[in-house]
């Protein structure tokens, strides 16, 4: 069955072929982004813990500071160590500038989820014009031999079915991890600006 599917693949026209490679282009990129959002998810995850552990044991915030090194990935943690670095005493300018920040790094946890997004909604189109393609195929085969057996339908019906599975099997998966690191991102967003009024709060004080 592999064996007929990639002969079919190498006998296809150039143009289906085309279609076949812009297919496996979108979905090589794509698992390459979900494994690299699943690694970045669960370490950022897990450094903000650790980070919230130290933060709600210790209030001091150079300490603080020096602990925000050990975490990059972690959001929160970014937030503290970007305000702390800020020399800004005012609390509006101070939440601010928060709020600016909060943006930055809710950048980074949107960071490529766009092209998921946009290989979910147009990998089934590009599948569909190699269907087009092949079905039109399959008609002038049928014109050049002057009749329509099973023989002559066949490969370009073939070629027709294989550019639709490979269209559906890019963009199923791109469209699950989309949705699931989309909440993943939306989750951490929201636990960083409720962080942010704290730290409003937090560093208030230590300016007064």
């Amino acid at each position: 069955m592999n064996h007929s599917a990639l002969q079919l693949i190498l006998q296809a026209g150039i143009i289906v072929k085309g279609v076949l490679l812009i297919l496996l282009a979108f979905s090589v990129v794509s698992w390459a982004i979900i494994f690299f959002k699943q690694k970045y998810f669960s370490r950022a995850h897990k450094e903000s813990e650790q980070f919230l552990r130290a933060y709600r044991s210790s209030r001091d915030a150079k300490s603080l500071f020096q602990a925000t090194k050990a975490y990059t990935m972690s959001p929160i943690a970014n937030l503290f160590r970007m305000a702390y670095t800020d020399t800004v005493k005012e609390k509006s300018e101070t939440k601010r500038l928060l709020r600016r920040y909060g943006a930055l790094e809710s950048a980074k946890l949107e960071k490529y989820l766009n092209f998921l997004a946009t290989t979910g909604s147009t990998t089934p189109f590009i599948g569909l014009f190699g269907t087009v393609w092949g079905i039109m195929n399959s008609f002038m085969g049928i014109g050049s031999a002057g009749a329509a057996s099973l023989a002559v339908v066949a490969p370009g019906i073939a070629e027709s079915l294989i550019a639709t599975a490979a269209g559906l099997a890019a963009a199923i998966p791109a469209v699950i991890a989309y949705n699931y690191y989309l909440s993943q991102a939306r989750r951490m967003i929201i636990e960083m600006e409720d962080f942010a009024e704290e730290l409003l709060d937090f560093f208030s004080r230590e300016s007064a």
